[in-house]
């Protein structure tokens, strides 16, 4: 039985990640949908209600665990017994940064592989910090994400008020 581990911060998930985790859960056997607890960002949701979204967008994926992870990804992964690590590529930077954090893994724990999956065409453009940028100045999400994550994200929006920049600091796409 192969174990993947699909890690990441998922602040908060769109349907770009919830398009890798469905292709990536028809692949293995299981796998685990793993949100980091600490990751260097400045994070808009805390990891049990990242989390909670992660669950919610899995729940018809049997094969499909989502958990949250502290520490190295790769002894998180040991940990489970999973020998695969997928990640997902949407343009040519993501690549390069995909490519060498696999071989730092690989440099750590050669006992488990990065698999890449392509995201989906229509999906390419899309990241948490856009969608983040895009609800910050109150633009259509609807698009992006499930229902349940736009309502998270509105509720958390109306809760931060207007001196949410000052709370959230996004790395801007218009610089």
């Amino acid at each position: 039985m192969t174990i993947a581990v699909y890690p990441g911060s998922f602040d908060p998930i769109h349907y770009g990640h919830i398009d890798i985790a469905k292709r990536a859960a028809k692949i293995f056997d299981t796998l685990i949908w793993a949100a980091y607890d600490r990751p260097l960002k400045n994070l808009m949701f805390t990891t049990d209600e990242r989390l909670e979204l992660m669950r919610q967008a899995a729940q018809d994926m049997p094969n499909i665990r989502v958990m949250p992870y502290h520490g190295l990804t790769v002894e998180f992964a040991r940990s489970l017994g999973a020998t695969v690590m997928v990640r997902g590529i949407r343009v040519t930077y993501d690549f390069e940064i995909e490519y060498q954090t696999a071989l730092t893994n690989r440099q750590l724990a050669d006992d488990i592989d990065t698999v890449c999956l392509m995201t989906s065409l229509k999906y390419a453009f899309l990241s948490s910090s856009t969608l983040k940028e895009v609800a910050f100045l109150g633009g259509p999400i609807g698009e992006m994400v499930p229902p349940f994550v736009q309502a998270a994200v509105r509720k958390r929006m109306a809760q931060l008020g207007e001196d949410r920049d000052d709370k959230v600091k996004l790395v801007s796409l218009r610089e």
